[in-house]
């Protein structure tokens, strides 16, 4: 089992690359990693070219530079994965707070019981809470609500049967999130609980609520320490 951690982006939102921001002493991006860590054999780091040196001293197996696009970024890493890996998970380094116990999580039906009920993937997602509109092309106005039975806000980690991710990956299309992909070519996705905390850093201001959730939910401790 391999795991390709995607750190490829330029934080346009954020204003500077994220995955580098210290995150309780740590880059945002270490958090991760040290979480893949405990689950898998080996962890692909995927970077912004200019980046790849001093990511070199995260501790992955491999780091390689990025793409363009987020898909594209995935594609460098899983080109670099083992040919005889069974399983990828894909995990993005912008969610720092997945314990390593959520990695688990995704990895155990394709791991404990290859091809149970036909999963060719699985990810982990929270119901959704927020009652949920459809905007029209002017951006303001609403066009419909939608039903929320059924909705689900999907998180990384996700897991996947190593060739079914490669095919999915082999018309280079572009997606959100590779299990769209796998959706896109006609494979069974599953669906785990996610984790609340496992929150996305996407503004400089998502630090401070990450920060909190670290002090406050002793989260540090799920990767096996007393301190973050």
């Amino acid at each position: 089992m391999w795991a390709v951690v995607v750190a490829g982006g330029s934080g346009s939102r954020f204003g500077r690359p994220k995955q580098f921001e210290l995150l309780s002493g740590k880059p945002v991006v270490a958090w991760s990693l040290d979480a893949a860590r405990r689950a898998v054999d080996g962890i692909i780091l995927v970077v912004p070219a200019a980046e790849v040196e001093r990511a070199h001293a995260l501790g992955a197996d491999v780091v390689v530079a990025g793409a363009d696009s987020r898909s594209g970024s995935v594609r460098c890493g899983l080109a670099r994965v083992p040919d005889d890996a069974a399983i990828v998970v894909v995990h993005d380094a912008a969610r720092p707070l997945a314990s390593p116990a959520l990695f688990s999580a995704v990895l155990a039906p394709l791991r404990d019981r290859p091809g149970a009920q036909g999963a060719d993937a699985v990810v982990c997602a929270l119901a959704v809470a927020d009652t949920l509109k459809r905007v029209g092309p002017d951006g303001s106005t609403v066009d419909c609500t939608l039903e929320r039975p059924g909705l689900v806000a999907v998180q990384t980690p996700q897991a996947f049967r190593a060739d079914v991710l490669r095919r999915a990956h082999a018309s280079g299309a572009d997606a959100t999130d590779d299990a769209a992909l796998v959706e896109a070519i006609g494979g069974v996705v599953r669906v785990v609980p996610g984790e609340p905390h496992n929150v996305k850093l996407t503004v400089p201001a998502d630090l401070a609520l990450l920060e909190h959730l670290l002090a406050s939910r002793g989260v540090g401790r799920e990767w096996g320490g007393g301190e973050p």
